[in-house]
Order: structure tokens, then sequence, then C-alpha cells
């Protein structure tokens, strides 16, 4: 079983591996670590990664690419508008109006949803979606072995995440074994994209000035001007003096040129760089913390590298930023860490981790006194997750919960919506009050929110009661003015869970449920005097039936129609790929044989089938190139076939040649030693005097035969020519000296028999060891047995090793 993360990136994505040495960032095909985020769609098959990346300015209209931020959107979502015209692709609306295992921080209920779909089409496990500063922030103190022990004050970190799209801040306390999230911040909207596009900016108003080229009405021209800008950029980062910028036959055969140097490029950016520090400053804000509670600043990201963003950050804090971390793949080794703490195949480390809500829920619902809305925030920014909590409603019918973000300038997105959830089959009690209905609310593991499960609570009063005694001491269950709104509610947890804490939640709630409604003594009570019996209300817990609407999720029908064209199209690519195989295993075969023709095979064809068989290679190469370009897998596996029809021969013929004179030699050196072996047992040595004669005769008889056959197929094979078949192949003559040992060498090395000691004086040996010896009796001759070594004392504190 396979336990690995994925960091998934605008630009490029990484995949650790865990292992049992560790972490271990896998490199591609290309022996590559870094794979481009990049898909190209062909007429019959897919590109993924480098081999897409090299079709972007080729195959403009059907390479796509920057595909992390269309994730749960609307089609109609302004980004989404705004990004179709940049992309040198269409986005097509889909049914459910959306475009489309580590996520930002600022990601939504919608976005992550949508990235757990595509896990899912995919054929993946997801065990975590993990917001990416906590997955950097668990690769960085996991493997520390000085953090403060948890009575001790925490270790405060900084983490700056500035990628190619998005820019994030974490704060995280660490004691030993243990990560809390203080608060995050980000800005999503700024990175080295944004970077790129000033360089683009830039470039194209100069060029249409000096070259009269107007740059963004071309695609393909627009695509070679950012890569280019992208370069320039990186070595900016190392260079500060000018650097220049040259491209051959950018636009109607035109060639470019430029330059930049990093002065220039900051003055540039200078708007950029100034919302380097605002999150910054929310960050510590929010956690609530001064500079020098900072114990050291980490920065990752492709973006970080460039001097002004460093600079912004260290100026900040007042303190030099350390870059222990490797910028580019410290996400995917965090998730690979989480996964593997979650997975039962690796026993890793206990390391306790704690993540923050990233916007603040508020529910929503209809009430019906007063013929208006309640609401509550259930979840506020920042608090710890995973994290639930149970809320209690007074209700006579079934009612609806809608949930959304409480601060919708805060969200990304221009819908701050999640869902709709309906409680059903919600009734009266038998006396016609309100029920008490407990509805459990929760963000999960994976950042989700959703209502988790609703349970309606039922008086039934015991026998001989006949008071309505209340289940609880909440005061909107007192007053009776107000019996249709009794939507006041009661919190009855609001504690984060981690792991096994849901259980915990559970009982804590059924506990709180059942309050009051049985009495026990303390253990050091006495009961010589009982208390008198009490009128007491039994109360039973129904679970509720929910109906969730999300907003822009995936229905599991078209979730499930996505797998099944996903299968499809992998099915599609292997018998694409098996058919390109095919092509390329003819063509190969067309060069390597041409080749050998005029190199190690000419010895061993005619002149005549030499110029038959290359006419015939080079028909073939000119079938592959027009007729042949389109043709079905079968039709190249029977062309190679034919074309080994002619060539099998000649390559059989050279290889024989070579390996022949070796077996040959190895078998003529067998032969004479077993003929040494024969001479040696005629003239009576005693290696062999033990030896059967007849078997020795028929030694002899075969070594001789097997002389006579080496030496006619030597001599037959010595009339033959280079071009004609032999006439003893290699296999016949090992045949022949396995055949020869497995005869001969049973007889010639037979072992010779064991002589047994005589008998005589073996009774008066064994009579001169019975007896007592130096005086000891005979009772005492007999030795004890050896008793197990396991058995024998050992040191206290030693250790057994079994």
């Amino acid at each position: 079983m396979s336990v690995v993360g994925i960091d998934l990136g605008f630009l490029n994505c990484y995949i650790g591996v865990a292992r049992s040495g560790g972490i271990e960032t896998i490199a591609n095909e290309y022996s590559d670590r870094c794979t481009p985020a990049c898909i190209s769609l062909g007429s019959k098959t897919r590109a993924i990664g480098n081999a897409a990346k090299s079709q972007i300015v080729t195959n403009v209209k059907n390479t796509l690419h920057g595909f992390k931020k269309l994730h749960g959107r609307a089609f109609e979502d302004p980004y989404i508008q705004a990004e179709r015209s940049k992309l040198p692709y269409e986005l097509q609306k889909m049914p459910n109006g959306s475009v489309g295992v580590k996520v930002p921080s600022f990601f939504t209920d919608a976005e992550r949803r949508s990235v757990m779909a595509a896990a899912q089409i995919a054929g993946l496990n997801c065990l975590k979606l993990m917001n990416e500063t906590t997955a950097v922030a668990l690769a960085y103190g996991i493997y520390k072995q000085d953090l403060p022990a948890l009575e001790e004050k925490p270790r405060n970190v900084v983490f700056v995440d500035m990628g190619h799209s998005a820019y994030q801040v974490s704060i995280c306390a660490f004691n030993k074994g243990k990560l809390k999230v203080l608060a995050t911040t980000f800005d999503p909207f700024v990175g080295g994209r944004n970077f790129d596009e000033a360089l683009v900016d830039y470039f194209s108003e100069e060029f249409r000035t000096k070259y009269k080229l107007n740059v963004k009405e071309n695609p393909r021209a627009l695509l070679r001007l950012y890569q280019e800008c992208e370069k320039l950029k990186k070595l900016m980062s190392a260079n500060a003096s000018d650097l220049p910028l040259n491209i051959e036959c950018f636009m109607n055969d035109l060639d470019v040129s430029s330059k930049m140097n990093r002065a220039q490029f900051e003055q540039l950016c200078a708007a950029l760089l100034s919302r380097v520090e605002p999150p910054l400053r929310a960050a510590m804000d929010q956690a609530k913390l001064q500079r020098e509670d900072i114990y050291s600043i980490e920065i990752v990201g492709g973006a970080t590298r460039i001097p002004a963003v460093k600079e912004q950050i260290s100026n900040f804090f007042c303190k030099e930023i350390s870059t222990t971390l490797n910028a580019d793949e410290a996400v995917a080794r965090g998730c690979a860490l989480q996964c593997a703490i979650l997975s039962p195949a690796f026993k890793v480390r206990e390391f306790s981790i704690t993540d923050v809500v990233p916007y603040s829920v508020t529910l929503r619902w209809k009430s019906s006194y007063e013929e208006g809305t309640g609401e509550c925030e259930v979840f506020s920014k920042n608090h710890a997750a995973p994290f639930s909590k149970v809320i209690t409603f007074h209700k006579k019918e079934p009612f609806d919960l809608e949930a959304y973000y409480t601060h919708p300038h805060e969200v990304p997105y221009p819908d701050s919506r999640i869902g709709r959830f309906t409680i059903q089959n919600v009734g009266p009690q038998h006396d016609g009050d309100n029920s008490k209905v407990k509805v459990k609310v929760r963000v999960n593991i994976h950042g989700l929110f959703s209502v988790a499960n609703a349970s309606i609570i039922e008086k039934q009063n015991t026998e001989g009661d006949h008071n309505d005694t209340p289940m609880d001491t909440e005061s909107s269950s007192k007053n009776q003015g107000r019996d249709d709104e009794l939507d006041k509610m009661q919190v009855d947890q609001d504690e984060g869970i981690q792991k096994s804490q849901a259980e915990q939640q559970n009982q804590a709630d059924e506990e709180t449920e059942n309050a009051g409604t049985e009495t026990k003594a303390a253990p050091g009570d006495k009961q010589d005097h009982p208390a008198q019996p009490k009128a007491k209300a039994k109360v039973k817990s129904i679970d509720l039936p929910i109906q969730a609407s999300l907003y822009r999720q995936l229905g599991q029908d078209l979730i499930n129609c996505y797998i099944e064209n996903e299968g499809k199209m992998m099915m599609q690519d292997k018998l694409e790929k098996e058919r390109n195989d095919a092509k390329n295993a003819v063509e190969e075969y067309v060069y390597d044989f041409r080749d050998k023709l005029c190199g190690v095979f000419e010895k061993f064809i005619t002149e005549e089938d030499s110029n038959k068989l290359t006419l015939m290679l080079e028909d073939t190469e000119n079938w592959l190139y027009e007729d042949g370009e389109d043709q079905p897998k079968q039709v190249y596996m029977d062309k190679l076939q034919e074309l080994r029809k002619f060539g099998q021969p000649i390559q059989e013929r050279y290889m024989e040649h070579e390996e022949r004179p070796k077996v040959l030699n190895e078998l003529g050196k067998k032969i004479q030693l077993l003929m040494k072996a024969v001479e040696a047992y005629k003239n009576k040595d005693e290696k062999y005097d033990h030896l059967d004669p007849a078997e020795m005769e028929k030694v002899e008889k075969y070594i001789s035969e097997a002389m006579n056959w080496l030496n006619s197929k030597m001599n037959a094979q010595n009339k033959l020519s280079l071009t004609q078949d032999p006439v003893v192949k290699v296999a016949e003559i090992l045949t022949k000296s396995k055949e020869l040992d497995s005869f001969c060498n049973p007889i010639i090395y037979k072992p010779k028999p064991k002589i047994e000691p005589p008998n005589d004086g073996q009774s008066k040996a064994n009579g001169e060891h019975n007896g007592p010896v130096n005086g000891q009796s005979g009772t005492e001759t007999k030795p004890e047995p050896a008793k197990d070594n396991s058995q024998q004392t050992k040191p206290p504190g030693e250790m057994e090793v079994d």
C-alpha cells in the first residue's frame, strides 16, 4: 500500500512518498521531481506533465494549465470571467454551474469538495485535505528534537508561503509532539505570476512601440513572452546587473530584444511588493503576538526567492529569515507525513496537529415567532479544527438550516453560501409542546462544514408522575408566551476534537441529555436513611434524517459518470500507447537492421539478399511516414513479423558464429578432463580404485562417442561459408555437454565407501569408561543433563534477546 502526499500547485506539482527510511520526493519519467501541472489533449490520447508543457505553444487551444483556482467556482464568477480572457483555451459551463491532496488554507467548502471529487475521479483514496501552511509546519516540526516540553512556553514560528498564484501566512506554536496553528492569513490574488504579468505588460508595451507588434492579440506569442519573462525573473533574483531578453522569430518572423535589471523590476512591481506586509500584520494581530515572541520565520514557495519579497518580510519582523526548508518540496513532504500518521501501514512518531477554520460560519433558520429569522455564528475565524458543536432547537415541524460565511468580504468568492440542511420528521410532543431537537454541526478533517446528525428528544413520564417536569432549565422552555418561537439555542459542547474526541463528544452529549434523570450516591455516602423518591422524566433520543443541498456540489451520479469517462480515457491512453510502441518497434527495427547490414551482419548475408532486404527496409520506412502513419496495432505487429522473417536467419547466423567457439572450447576441455580420469583409473590410481570396471568401460565408450561427435561437427562446420546456416547450433552443443555431465560425473566422481572401525576391544573400552574414575562412585558417573541456556540465572536488568 502506497502512502503519498500530493502538492498540486498552480504551476507545478510534487509527490512525496512515505518509505521505511523517511519521506522521498519521487521523480517522474523525465527523472525530474518537479512535474508541470499541465495536460495536453490530442485527437486520440492525453499528454500530462513535461510532455504536455512542451505542447503549450504548439497546441495552444488544447493544452490546459493554470486550472488550480477553477475548482468549485461558478461559470459566472467574476474571477472565472477575468481568467477566461487570459487563458488560450476555452472554458465550458457544466450542468451544475461549476468549472472544471493539499489545498490552500483559503479554499472554501465548494473548492475543497471539488478537489475531493477530482481525487475520487482519479481513483485516489484521499485521507485528508491538508492546508498548505499546515503541511509545511508539520514537515518543519516533526523532526525537531529541541522543541519545548508540553508544560513549557511554546515555540512560535511564522511560515510564509508565496507560490505562483497565492500568498499565505501562518503562525504556529510548537511543543514536543504537538503543533497548534494560531492564525492564518492570506492574499489569494498575489503570487509569482503577478510579477510575471508585470514584466509581460512592460515588454508588450515596449514591443508595440519599438517593433509595432501587438503581442496580446497573438496567443502563441504571448505564451512565449510569458515563458521568457519567467526565466528573466529568476535570473534577476540572482543578478543585479542588466540582463537581456532575446526571442527569435517572435512574431511576423521578427527577432525582438530588450533588457532589464533588478532595480527596474522592483520599481515596476512596487504595488505588488506593498501587498506583502498586510497579511503578516494581520496574522500577528490574530495570534495576539509581538515580534519578540517569534522564534523564527520560515519561507517556502518559489516567489519567496525574489530578493525584494525577502527584504519586506525581514524588515517587518526585524529579524533574519530562515531558509532551512526545501522551498519547493516542503508541502508535499508534510502531506506525506500526515498521510503516514493516518495510515495503519506506518508507525510514525506521535505528533498532534490542531488546525484552524479559515472563515467564520453562521447558521440561519426561519423563525415562526414574529415571522422573522434566527441566526447564530457557530464557528469563528481561526477556531481550532477539526471541531464540532451541538445546538439545541425547539420546534414543532421540520425546518431548514442555511449555512453561509459570516463575513463575505473575507472570502475570495462572490457567493458566501455553503449549503442548506433540512431537518426532517420533526413534530410536536404528545402534550403539544415544542420538541427538543439537537443538531450537531462540525468541521471535519478535510476542513468541510456539515450538519453531522440531528436527533429529537421525546419526553416519557414514569408511572405515578402526573407533573410535567421540564427536561432542562433553559429560559426559552419556561416562557410559555413564546412557545411558537423556541429557537433559542443551547450550546452543549464547544470544544475542538482531534481523532477519537468525536466519540467523547457523543458521550458528553448523552450525559447532558440525561442529566437529572438518575440519581446515584457518591462512593463515600451512607444510605441508612434513603431520600424520598422524586418524580422523574424519562427521555428518548431518536435520530432524524437530514437532507443536504450543498452549493456547487457535484452530484454522485455526475461523479460516477466522470469516473466512467476517466476509465475509458485511461483505456484509450493505454491502447494508444501500445499502438505507438508497436509503430516505434517497426521504425527501430528498420534503422537498427539497416545499420547492421553495413556492419556486423555484412559477412553473413549474400550480396543479392542484402540488396533485396535493403530495398524492403526502405519501402517499410516510406510506408511508416505515408500510408502507415496511423494504422492499428496489429498492422504494425504484422509488418514487424514480416521483416523479422527475413532478418532473423541473418541475426541467428551472426549470434551462432560469435558464441559457438566458446561453447565448443568448453566441451573440448570437459572431454579432456574425463579422459584423464579414465587414464588414471587404468593406471590403478588409488583415487579411482573403488569404481566398478563395467561402469568405467561404459564411461570410456561414451567419452569416445562424444569426441567423435565433436570432431565431425567441427569438420563439417569448417567447410561451410558464413552465409550458410550452421551445421550445429550452440543449443545442441550445450545439450551434449549436459548429457556428458549427467552420464559420466556420477560414475567417475562416486565417493569412496567409509571404512567401519573394528569391533574387537570395543566392549573392553566401554568397560573402562563405565567404571568409577578417581574414586568416584558409580552413581555419580552419569552426567546431569545440560540445562537450557534460557533457564540460566541472569544478572538483574539484563535483557533477553530472542
